[in-house]
């Protein structure tokens, strides 16, 4: 007995050495003890976040082929290259569900592109072309404005990589932001046609099998999708904690360091067919996805505009914008 217990007790400090030593190891996926235990970076503006989004939607939904779409591209990527990143515009056509040949273009723009060592940022840019979730049948076949699904993902994007140009203190980290297109063009539900999902993120799945760089690598991707929603909370999210579960744990943690722990919550949400699929499957990067869950919402477990016609400037919480943007500014400042 007196053997059994001195073994167990030099296992559990033959652990901890272990875990001490690898404990300034850098891994891909992070670890929510290597946060900072403090706030750093600078304040995320949630203000220029929600005017970056209020833009996008001037433009009208973004719907893939449309005039609307592709001026909005030539401004996303237009703001990028303003705040000093080197912009690549990745072009390509892609087959619809229904066989429509779509226009997408992935737009990667990179903060200090000499590095080799990379994060990735990713949200995608279009807006789905069918509200088939609205609440009136009359408007499942009326464009998505997509001030929430769509636009805030890239608005958050915008405003961190203003910061982090405007920051004397550069990261030692290169990031990368990819602005996925055609994620929304999935099987609506008033068609026929059989919904496997690989009809949605359309973008995501090219650029993951073609980068923009040959054998590009990231330490890690974080994915944002309907980041400012009225009264959102983010749950960890289920094929996230499948492929990256410390990162998971390491974002969580950043949100209560900065203060935002009510909007990220310790529990477990659905699992969410987006574009972090095809990047932790073809592309190899664990990656996760910061996304809304309204467990108690009837219309939708993504909100009560999620593919609707009310997903408009007027369910815009820059609060909930700040939160998220503030939570991936500490990530990214805590890293080594």
């Amino acid at each position: 007995m007196i053997m059994k217990i001195i073994s167990n007790i030099f296992f559990i400090l033959l652990v901890a050495l272990f875990t001490a030593c690898s404990g300034n190891k850098k891994a891909a996926s992070g670890g929510g003890d290597d946060i900072a235990m403090q706030p750093v970076g600078p304040t995320f503006v949630a203000d220029s976040a929600y005017a970056y989004c209020e833009k996008q939607c001037s433009f009208g939904p973004r719907t893939m082929n449309s005039e609307a779409h592709e001026q909005c591209g030539e401004w996303i990527m237009g703001k990028f290259k303003e705040f000093g990143l080197a912009v690549v515009p990745q072009e390509t056509t892609l087959p619809g569900y229904d066989g429509t040949q779509l226009k997408a273009t992935n737009i990667i723009a990179s903060y200090r592109p000499e590095l080799t060592d990379r994060i990735l940022l990713c949200a995608h840019w279009d807006t789905r072309p069918w509200a088939d979730n609205d609440p009136d049948s009359a408007n499942w076949r009326k464009p998505v404005m997509g001030a929430n699904d769509g636009a805030s993902g890239i608005a958050v994007m915008l405003e961190i990589a203003r910061l982090l140009n405007a920051d004397t203190a550069k990261l030692g980290v290169g990031v990368d932001f990819v602005c996925f297109d055609a994620e929304d063009w999935g099987v609506p539900r008033w068609s026929d046609a059989v919904d496997n999902g690989d009809s949605w993120a359309l973008g995501a799945q090219y650029w993951s099998v073609n980068p923009h760089k040959k054998g590009y690598k990231a330490r890690y991707g974080i994915l944002l999708d309907m980041v400012g929603g009225q009264g959102a909370q983010f749950w960890r999210e289920g094929m996230s904690m499948q492929y990256a579960p410390d990162l998971v744990k390491r974002v969580w943690a950043a949100a209560k360091v900065v203060g935002y722990g009510s909007y990220f919550v310790d529990q477990d949400g659905g699992m969410v067919t987006d574009d972090h699929i095809p990047v932790n499957e073809k592309a190899k990067i664990p990656t996760i996805d910061i996304i809304a869950f309204y467990p108690d919402c009837q219309q939708s477990s993504f909100g009560p505009t999620w593919h609707t016609v009310s997903d408009t400037m007027d369910n815009i919480d820059k609060a909930t914008l700040g939160a998220v943007g503030q939570t991936v500014i500490q990530v990214l400042y805590s890293e080594k």
